[in-house]
Parts: C-alpha cells; structure tokens; sequence
C-alpha cells in the first residue's frame, strides 16, 4: 500500500478510558504494552527494566504484584519511573486495595476470583474514587471449574461466558471503565471469542495470543491471530507475549502496528531477501542497520535493495531509497541523491539517514505549527 493511501482498517468504536495519561479505546492510538519479568521486590532491577521498554517504545507496563511485600515494592517503583503502571493482581482484594493507594494507573484482576461480593466492591470504590480503570483477563488456562466441566475443554464460547460473568459483577457495581482480555494459546480460539465478545460490549479490548511461545515462533502466532483481528479493526491495546526480553515483546508489538499502518514510530524497513543478484551482502547490511538505528524515533520508510531488478522501482516509493548497482544509487524522496560504493557502505547509509530523519523531523514541526 502506498504511504499516501487511506487505511483500509475501520476500527471497532470503543469507550474510551484512561490508563495514566494514556488513552485506550475511543479515537485513540492502539496502546504497546510489555509486562516485567524480573522480582517485583526487587525494586533497581524492575525499573531498569521498565526504563527499557521506555526506551524502545512501550505506552503501559504491566506489573505482577502477588504478595503485600511486592506490592509495596510497587509503590517505590511508581515513583520511579514515568510510564503508567498496571499491577496484575488475583485473589487477594487487600493488594488491590494498597496499590490503588500508591498510585496504580490499572488493577488487573478477575472479579470472580476476587472472593465475595462485598470485596470486589471495595475494590472497585477504590479504582472508582481514585479515577482507576479495570482490566479484566480471561485466560483459556484458568477458566472457571464449572466452564470447564460445562464445556469439557476451552472454546471461543467458555471463554466468552467466563468474560460476561465478571463483566456482570461490574455491571452490577456501575463501573463502566474496564478493558476486556480474551485470550488462549490457540489462535483460532482466541480470535474467535474476540469476535464474538467485540460486538457485545462497548469496552475497550486488550489483544494478546496468551502463552504464544518463544522470540520466533511467538512472533509468528501472534503476528498472525492478533493480525487478524486488527485487520477486523477489532483491538484497542496489544501485548505480545513471548517466552524473552519483555523489549522484544515491544519491539515487534510496534513492528505489527507499523506494518498495518496503525501506527508509526522509527523507521520502517522493506528489504529483499536477498540472491546472486545483489551487489552488495543485503543480510549483513540491514542486521547493521537495524542496531543502529533502533534510536531514530521519526516515522520513515527506507528501503534497502540488493540490486537494479525491483531497486529502483522500491527505492523510488519511501523516504530514503538503496538500489544495488555499479556503485549503488541512494534515492531521496524519489529522486536520485548520491552514489555509494559498498566501501564503508553502512556507515554512509547510516549518515544519510539519520540526516534524513533529522529533516523530516524539522519538516512536521513545521507543519503542525503551520495548522496550530
């Protein structure tokens, strides 16, 4: 799809909610998630590593805060950092309670496994009163025992029932600002409840293939259920859950909203796979420049071809263009710009870019201050 065209993706109209001082649902952006994986007690190490997803991108970071002691943790490490928090909380209400009082921007919890009404009551006066949404998560892994024998196995229907279960108890407390999670390790399953639940309730919906497997095979599950359904125009905020660095779980969560036009943040590579043809090492080239430039935070297209057959013609249609050829030619907003020999080539690809992205980044300045 050429950069100028209209995105073919009609999102799902949500309620909008705020988590901190980001939007979820409604107008807004779709929201990057990761979730730490380091001792939530172990203040030093948790906001290194939230100030990692920072750096690479996250909008929301979710905490798992299972113990008293963690939960006062907690309240050190939200002074500590900026980005909003959510504390993933189940069964005991009282760390739902303490956290919402230490400036938590979303309890992550299940109502039902909350325990008594009059507890999940307290806690959402609590989230009510200081202004904090609800993220309800349904998990294929922890249906509820009588769903389970109902069912016989999870299905896009238990999990669906589980959801309107707790969503009732909200219902029933008069708390609209909640986000729904659906999700299982199949992707069939998964999208098939989000489908199903999308057109019955007007809250926000969090996206993720639960359990989806290591860096590439997660990758791949995710990339495909979780595209699917925003191809549908079905998802408010997405968490790629992989079995390594939370930072790769933000890294390709943007790399699947860039792709889709959804959003756009640093640059966006098309590159060819490579052949004889190529006049210069293609792999070795762009696994460099991805290092590199993963700090450029201006939206850009740049295109990285092996040779003189499709090169052109790609090199022609983004921001910043590279045919192989006798030398390679570097093309700028479509046009010509300087000759490259494949001598010290990344460092000179690296140069152009970054000035590149450095003029567009004045350009839009420009532009928004020209419509103000």
């Amino acid at each position: 799809m050429n950069k100028n065209q209209p995105n073919p993706i009609k999102r799902r109209l949500s309620r909008k909610i705020w988590v901190g001082n980001v939007p979820v649902g409604g107008d807004a952006p779709i929201a990057v998630q990761t979730m730490t994986n380091t001792e939530t007690t172990d203040v030093a190490a948790t906001v290194a590593q939230i100030k990692r997803a920072q750096d690479a991108g996250v909008d929301i970071v979710r905490v798992s805060v299972p113990t008293m002691d963690a939960a006062e943790a907690f309240g050190k490490i939200r002074k500590l950092v900026d980005v909003p928090l959510v504390a993933d909380i189940h069964f005991d209400y009282r760390i739902a309670l303490r956290v919402a009082e230490l400036g938590v921007d979303c309890l992550r919890i299940n109502p039902g496994n909350i325990g008594r009404e009059d507890r999940v009551r307290e806690v959402v006066e609590a989230a009510r009163h200081n202004g904090i949404p609800i993220r309800i998560g349904v998990n294929a892994g922890s249906l509820e025992k009588d769903l389970q024998k109902k069912y016989g196995e999870p299905t896009p229907d238990a999990l669906v029932e589980s959801a309107m279960r707790h969503i009732d108890i909200l219902d029933r407390l008069n708390f609209p600002d909640f986000k729904l999670s659906l999700k299982a390790s199949d992707i069939f399953m998964t999208v098939a409840a989000y489908r199903q639940i999308a057109g019955q309730i007007e809250q926000p919906l969090h996206l993720g293939i639960t359990e989806a497997g290591g860096l590439r095979g997660g990758t791949v599950k995710s990339s495909i259920g979780l595209g699917l359904l925003l191809w549908d125009g079905i998802g408010d905020t997405i968490r790629v859950s992989l079995a390594a660095d939370p930072i790769e779980e933000v890294k390709v969560g943007w790399d699947m909203l860039k792709s889709l036009k959804l959003r756009s943040r640093g640059i966006n590579f098309i590159a060819c796979p490579s052949c004889s043809r190529q006049n210069f090492d293609v792999i070795k080239t762009m696994n460099e420049l991805e290092m590199r430039t993963e700090d450029i935070r201006t939206s850009m297209d740049v295109a990285v071809i092996g040779c003189v057959v499709n090169g052109p013609g790609e090199a022609k249609e983004v921001d910043l263009g590279l045919t192989g050829g006798q030398p390679n030619l570097v093309y700028i907003d479509g046009k010509p710009a300087e000759k490259l020999t494949n001598d010290n080539l990344v460092d000179d690809l690296e140069r152009l870019i970054r000035a590149r992205a450095a003029k567009l980044a004045e350009e839009r300045k420009d532009i928004i201050a020209t419509d103000v």
